[in-house]
This record gives C-alpha cells, structure tokens and sequence, in this order.
C-alpha cells in the first residue's frame, strides 16, 4: 500500500537507481573529485543558467545546517516563519552547530514577508541586539503554499538593500517551479536568491542534496565548514550520481508533475465527500484537509496521517512522485468507509 503520510515514504526512480549502479562500477577519486560529481555540477550551472558554487550534502537539515553556518557569524541571526523546517524540525541543529539565533516570526500562510524582517533590521548595529543577517524561506512551504516569483524577487531586494542574504530551503522546490509554470532560473536564479538548499529525496531520490551558492563570495570557505560539520562524504559520487539523470532527463520536472496531479485529484475526490474541508490555498503535492475527529481512529489504523492541527483536526496528506490514481482511489474509499458515506 502506498501512503500519503509523507513524501519520504517513496521509494526511488529507477534511473536514479540505475545511475547509483552504473557509479559503482569500477574506482573514482575520493571526496568529490569524482567524474560524476564534476558532472553533476556542470548540470547544475546549466539549469540555474549561472556559475554557481555546489556543495554535495547527505540531508535537506545538513544542506540548510552547513549553509546558513556559513552564512552567519555567532552573533547573527536567520529571520525565518515560525513554521519554518529551520525552526520546527530540525531538533535546534542551527544554535547547536552554527552558534546563530533563528528570529522567528508568525507565519503569514507559511510565508514570511519583507514588513516582517523590518523589525529586526531596526536593531542593526545595536551591539546588546542579535544582528539579522539572512532571511530564510521554504519553497514549496511547510503549510504547502508557495512563494511567487515575484515575492521571492521582493524578499531577495529588501534583503540585499539592508546588507542581508536570501536562503531558500529548497526540499520540495521541484514541485513548486511544476506548480507555478516556472523554471529554476525565473524562480531561483532571477531573483536574487543568494544560496539554495536544493532537494531531490522528497521527490525521487534516494537521499542526498546539494547547497547552491549563487555569490561565491559567500561560499568561498563552505568547503570548510562542510567538513568541519561532517558532511564531506569520501564515496560523494553516491550522491552526486543521482542529480546527473534527476537533472539531464528532466525527472525533477516529471516526478514533480505526477505528484502535484495526484494531489489535485485527490483534492477533487476530497471535496465530493461531506465534512471533508480542504485548503485551497496550498500548492505542489501537500494537502491540509479537516475532517471529524471521529474519524480519526478508523483512518489512522488504514492510512496513518499526521495531525497537524489538533483544535481543527487538520490533516496533513502528501502524494508521491509513484502515487497513481488507483492509489488515491483506494484513499478516498477508505475515508468514505469511515465517514459511513461507501
């Protein structure tokens, strides 16, 4: 059975695999001096149309972890949505390892907008205050709603007038430039986005991302602190291997596209069914969907779910790039099972 509790409970593209079998066949040189990994970001300046800095990691939380580490100096901070990954899910690993503040502030719908950093960069150059140095947003975010480009491009302006950066953690951004008719280089590149924690194991791979850097500038010491945060892998064409098919056959665009049709189809199955609210305001392959609290116990011992609002029993589903329309409608059978409505 094929669940929608995460899009980390995939398994892999085929080419993918195929790629990380073709690698291990015979010896390359270590710790990315690799034929694979020097093709891998050679195709990573293509797509991103500019001569960007690349920086192989195992994790979307290492990407963003070493990243912002070598953004930030102890003393500076990352202003952030209080939902952000940064914020929630990543167990303090920025405090712990890069010694920074995250400035967190309310979510506007996941987003953070440029009126809400304001507030900190009044503080700039108050040496009792943490010194805002980076924003940071989540494209696709963590309420499944999306950036446009044009409020990427605002953020990256508000943040470069006032002596900051723009981070963008990037685990689900395939689904976000499918889901807004973009492309890497309108959504990323144009914009002004400093560094991207780009992402593919959400969305095909078996693990494995890449920090982007779009000013070497800033990125001149990453390969230090790469190592210094353990994240310099000695066999890195593993990793690296996988972006050559993700990004030559375009399966970051193909993937991405089944999984954001399958949650517009679930979405469309959803509404058809009475008590069953979805937001419609998020993007990509995230649904947030309120459904009775008595229904819970039935659903969760069929289809497990995550709970992401207790007071309005909100619901989180998440459609794969392998989700197929049989999977869904063996989903919303089961929910008309327990609604009493089969």
């Amino acid at each position: 059975m094929k669940m929608l509790l995460s899009d980390n409970n995939s398994g892999v593209h085929p080419k993918i695999l195929e790629a990380i079998y073709e690698c291990n066949i015979g010896h390359e040189p270590s710790y990315g001096n690799d034929k694979y990994t020097e093709k891998a970001i050679k195709l990573l300046k293509e797509v991103f149309h500019k001569d960007v800095d690349a920086y192989f990691v195992t994790t979307g939380t290492a990407a963003n972890i070493v990243g912002l580490s070598g953004l930030l100096a102890p003393y500076e901070g990352v202003v952030a949505p209080d939902t952000a990954h940064i914020n929630v899910d990543e167990c303090g690993a920025l405090e712990r390892f890069g010694g920074a503040k995250i400035l967190y502030v309310p979510n506007r719908k996941g987003k953070v907008l440029p009126e809400d950093v304001e507030l900190f960069v009044r503080s700039t150059g108050d040496e009792h205050q943490v010194q805002p140095k980076v924003i940071s947003i989540s494209q696709i975010t963590e309420l499944g709603t999306a950036y446009t480009v044009e409020e990427i491009k605002e953020l990256a302006n508000f943040a470069h007038d006032n002596n900051m950066l723009l981070h963008m953690d990037g685990a689900r951004i395939a689904n976000a430039v499918v889901a807004l008719d973009s492309s890497f280089k309108e959504m990323v590149t144009d914009t002004g986005v400093d560094l991207l924690s780009f992402g593919g194991t959400k969305n095909g791979m078996m693990m494995g991302e890449v920090i982007v850097s779009f000013n070497k500038d800033i990125s001149k010491n990453f390969k230090y602190i790469r190592k210094q945060g353990m994240q310099l892998v000695s066999k890195m064409r593993f990793i690296s291997a996988q972006f050559i098919p993700y990004l030559e056959d375009e399966i970051w665009k193909k993937n991405a596209t089944n999984s954001n049709k399958m949650a517009q189809y679930l979405k469309e199955e959803l509404i058809k069914i009475p008590n069953v609210r979805v937001n419609d305001e998020t993007l990509g392959n995230m649904l947030f969907v309120q459904i009775p609290k008595e229904w819970n116990q039935s659903l969760q011992k069929e289809y497990p779910v995550y709970i992401t609002d207790e007071k309005n029993n909100t619901i989180r589903l998440v459609t794969s790039f392998d989700i197929t329309e049989e999977d869904v409608d063996s989903f919303i059978g089961c929910i008309k099972r327990v609604s009493g409505k089969s």
